[in-house]
């Protein structure tokens, strides 16, 4: 086992929770590596959080343990799962928020965190990321094997998300998926295959050509680019994509010119 759990919620930093999963962590295995993959996640977003471990996950070591926090649903009756897929382990809510992990790993495996032996006893039931998901994270460092966790889940929450659209004939139709800090609107349009001379729409507003870089272009004017993510990108330099043509959901159109 890597001993390394990466962990990804909407706890910020401000409260204790954040600090309090680690303890809990550590206290079961002190050698646990810890990573704050990402903390500052929108609050109750699980669908943002499904993007950001979709585009997170696949760069650490096999083994490690992806511990993730945005559940809305705590203290209902929503299941804590954990999942095996491939050499990447989960421990999080079944909300939807490894929607994107089933459909990378159709062979998933999803079991029911419920065997007391390796989660704490509970004070309330609001707090299932000290109780449940942390203990569980960390026992699975250890080498706990997720089955061991509790029952098989047939039928882990699934999102619906948008499906990736390819550049194949004369024109590809997306949306945005995502914005990022900066205002970057990331779209399901995968960037291989885009070639110039293109031309791309976004309300209203058309940008000639893909480029290499954000600053390819004048201050304040749009760009798009090959995003690190693997999908075309809308950017202004200087400035922010979300703010100029909207957010999640914006329809991006491209058009190959000859």
């Amino acid at each position: 086992m890597s001993g390394l759990i990466a962990i990804y919620s909407d706890f910020g930093s401000r409260d204790y929770f954040a600090g309090v999963m680690k303890g809990v962590i550590l206290s079961t295995n002190p050698d646990a590596h810890l990573v704050d993959s990402a903390r500052e996640l929108d609050s109750f977003d699980v669908r943002r959080a499904a993007f950001v471990i979709k585009n997170s996950y696949l760069f650490f070591p096999p083994q490690t343990v992806h511990l993730a926090v945005v559940d809305p649903g705590v203290g209902s009756g929503r299941r804590p799962i954990a999942v095996q897929a491939g050499e990447n382990l989960f421990v999080g809510p079944d909300n939807g928020i490894f929607t994107y992990v089933f459909k990378d790993f159709p062979s998933f495996s999803a079991y029911e965190i419920e065997n007391p032996a390796y989660t704490l006893k509970a004070t309330g039931s609001t707090f299932h990321g000290r109780d449940i998901f942390a203990p569980a994270a960390a026992h699975l460092s250890l080498g706990v094997k997720p089955a061991e966790l509790g029952r098989a889940v047939e039928k882990p929450v699934m999102l619906e998300v948008s499906e990736t659209v390819i550049l194949s004939a004369e024109t590809a139709e997306g949306v945005a998926v995502y914005a990022d800090a900066f205002g970057n609107l990331i779209s399901n349009i995968a960037a291989d295959g885009i070639e110039n001379p293109v031309k791309i729409e976004i309300a209203g507003a058309f940008i000639d050509g893909v480029s290499d870089s954000y600053s390819s272009r004048a201050r304040g004017a749009a760009v798009a680019v090959r995003g690190s993510s693997g999908f075309l990108e809308i950017a202004v330099n200087r400035g922010s994509a979300l703010e100029r043509f909207g957010g999640e959901g914006t329809k991006i159109i491209v058009r190959k010119r000859t």
